[in-house]
């Protein structure tokens, strides 16, 4: 089932998701995330489907929210991070989260900002060895959103879950592998072979022992998702009405340093 920007394909008990807005980087747009939770809530989720394959189509998984295509505006003419988040983005995430079988990031280059939170929501992540992190939202006036601040400290411990959300920088794939990130490192030429092979032996596994150990360590880790990412949204919602968000997306977008003032 071929979607414009995420394509579904399933091969016996195994599906594929594939992030295909590669001009971007799989960078995300409203479309996109209605697509990716649609296959998420629909295909995805079909019983036939016994362990799920997520990458990115092109040169990298996801360069997080696509910046040159705006936000859709609210009444007030501000723009609408709140229902975006919401209404896509966040039902996204946390379907992954609560699929009841196994989902394997296979992450082909850069993972930033939300493309950073899809990956590490995934129950397990493999990276190619160029690829490489980042909660890159600080550098534009935003904080983490998609599900970060649930995710990252319990993955990389509080002082790196600062160190990620305060200062925006990279943290390349060998990083990510000691910080607790990610699972395995593997050559870039190796990436999907390897991924192919470890959901292959998911699929052929307890479906029903996956599913029961999703659950109770998703109870466990992450808590009430749900609150955290009414919290994310809300509080994103307001960062992006502030003049720091305003300047930190027209310097990305004219590539020069921002210069942020706190309003």
């Amino acid at each position: 089932m071929p979607g414009n920007t995420v394509i579904w394909e399933q091969s016996g008990a195994i599906g594929r998701i594939t992030l295909n807005r590669p001009e971007t980087l799989n960078a995300w747009i409203p479309e996109f995330g209605a697509e990716l939770k649609r296959v998420i809530e629909g295909p995805a989720a079909d019983a036939s489907v016994r362990a799920v394959l997520l990458t990115g189509a092109g040169r990298g998984f996801s360069s997080g929210a696509d910046l040159k295509a705006g936000f859709e505006s609210d009444d007030d003419g501000g723009p609408d991070v709140r229902s975006e988040l919401h209404d896509l983005y966040h039902p996204a995430i946390a379907g992954i989260r609560r699929l009841p079988k196994p989902v394997v990031a296979a992450v082909n280059g850069p993972a930033v900002g939300i493309g950073c939170s899809l990956a590490i929501a995934c129950d397990l992540v493999m990276a190619a060895e160029s690829a490489f992190f980042g909660l890159a939202f600080v550098n534009i006036g935003l904080m983490p959103d998609g599900g970060s601040t649930a995710f990252v400290p319990p993955a990389v411990g509080k002082a790196r879950a600062f160190q990620m959300a305060l200062l925006g920088e990279r943290i390349p794939a060998p990083q990510a592998l000691e910080w607790g990130l990610v699972n395995w490192v593997h050559p870039d030429d190796r990436l999907i072979d390897e991924a192919q092979s470890l959901v292959e032996r998911l699929a052929a596994g307890p479906t029903r022992s996956y599913a029961s150990s999703k659950r109770a360590l998703n109870n466990f880790i992450y808590g009430d998702l749900d609150a955290q990412l009414d919290l994310e949204a809300e509080l994103q919602h307001a960062l992006a009405r502030s003049t720091d968000f305003v300047e930190g997306a027209l310097a990305f977008v004219e590539k020069r340093p921002p210069a942020f003032t706190g309003g």
